[in-house]
């Protein structure tokens, strides 16, 4: 499609088309804003844990100053397992912050996308059923306008749902971290 095409189709498209691209369009902007906030705040945060994790198996007894578990605890004797257990729990809802509306992105965006072409054919119908000559020629080109939307809801659900599944590893990757800490915290402090 080029550009001529696209700006005869937004020309020749009825409100309800141009509320469902700028739907799409809000959505699309969202997906990558998401993604880019959350994996540059995990990828620290990972390098964080695994910096921390490696500073205990160093035999430090605390985890470093940079780890979130550090903040749970003010020293070694508060080290208790139900504390570790809720910080890693306050930890995982912060880390997976931003997965519910990247599902719900991926999710709804095919059937808006679908609206808006069920809309589109239906004007398309409604102005072929004015016309004195209906034939191929003249429906083609608005049954293949109407798809517009649809293809556009599957441009933003595709990125969404790969960014969810890429953003839902690396907070798992995370968690692993943070497990693993809480384990040998427990392990030391349960051999004291």
């Amino acid at each position: 499609m080029n550009i001529d095409s696209l700006l005869d189709y937004l020309q020749n498209s009825g409100l309800i088309t141009y509320i469902i691209l700028g739907l799409l369009s809000i959505y699309f902007i969202t997906v990558f804003w998401i993604f880019f906030y959350r994996l540059f705040y995990l990828n620290n945060w990972i390098s964080k844990e695994k910096d921390s994790l490696e500073s205990l198996f160093m035999g430090n007894e605390l985890p470093s100053t940079f780890s979130f578990l550090r903040g749970c605890i003010k020293n070694k004797e508060a080290l208790n397992k139900d504390i570790l257990n809720a910080c890693f729990d306050a930890a995982i809802k912060d880390a997976t912050f931003g997965l519910t509306f990247l599902s719900i992105i991926a999710t709804t965006s095919p059937f808006i996308g679908l609206f808006g072409t069920v809309v589109s054919i239906l004007e398309s119908f409604s102005a072929l059923g004015a016309a004195t000559k209906a034939s191929l020629n003249v429906l083609a080109p608005a049954i293949s306008e109407a798809l517009v939307a649809t293809a556009a809801g599957i441009l933003v659900s595709i990125p969404a749902y790969t960014f969810h599944l890429i953003i839902k590893r690396k907070s798992y990757e995370l968690s692993v971290y943070l497990k693993n800490q809480i384990q040998i915290l427990l392990s030391i402090h349960n051999k004291d």
